[in-house]
C-alpha cells in the first residue's frame, strides 16, 4: 500500500464547470458542480480510510527482528499521519458542504470577493481568494508559524 498518496489533494476527476456568458456567480448549478466534486473527494477519503485499516489489521506481524519490527512501526506510523491529515480534511469537506447546504460558498471569508470557479476547483475547501491567501501566507512567514 503505497504511503505516500496524494488524497489529500482536491480530486482530478471531474469536468471543469463551464460558465455561460453572464451567468450569475455560485448559482444553483454551480453549487451542484462542487457538491458533486467534495462528495467524490470524500468518497475517496472514506475508501481510502478503510484500505488503512485493512492494511494494518493484515500485515501488522509481530517481527522477532528489531530492525523488522522498526520498520514496519515506522509505516503504519507514517500511514496513520497520513490518515490523520485526511480525517481533519474530511472535516473542512463537511463544513464546506454545509456551507453549499447555506448557499453561502465562493466567497472569501476575509474580503467577501468571490474566490472563482477555477481556483474552487483546483482546491474546493478553499475560504480565501487568492490575494488574502497569499498575504495571510506572507504574514505567517514573517512571524515565523
Amino acid at each position: 500500500m503505497p504511503v505516500a498518496d496524494k488524497k489529500t489533494e482536491a480530486p482530478k476527476r471531474f469536468t471543469p464547470y463551464e460558465a455561460a456568458p453572464g451567468e450569475e456567480y455560485m448559482n444553483e448549478q454551480q453549487l451542484e458542480h462542487f457538491r458533486q466534486i467534495l462528495l467524490g473527494w470524500k468518497q475517496e477519503l472514506m475508501e481510502e480510510v478503510d484500505r488503512t485499516v485493512r492494511h494494518l489489521q493484515e500485515e501488522a506481524n509481530n517481527y522477532a527482528d528489531p530492525a523488522d519490527r522498526a520498520t514496519q512501526e515506522e509505516g503504519f506510523s507514517l500511514e496513520l499521519r497520513t490518515r490523520d491529515r485526511e480525517r481533519k480534511l474530511l472535516k473542512k469537506i463537511n463544513e464546506t458542504l454545509e456551507k453549499i447546504d447555506e448557499e453561502d460558498y465562493g466567497f472569501c471569508e476575509a474580503c467577501g470577493v468571490e474566490i472563482g470557479i477555477r481556483r474552487l476547483e483546483a482546491r474546493p475547501t478553499a475560504t480565501l481568494c487568492v490575494d488574502c491567501k497569499t498575504l495571510a501566507e506572507l504574514k505567517e512567514k514573517q512571524l515565523g508559524g
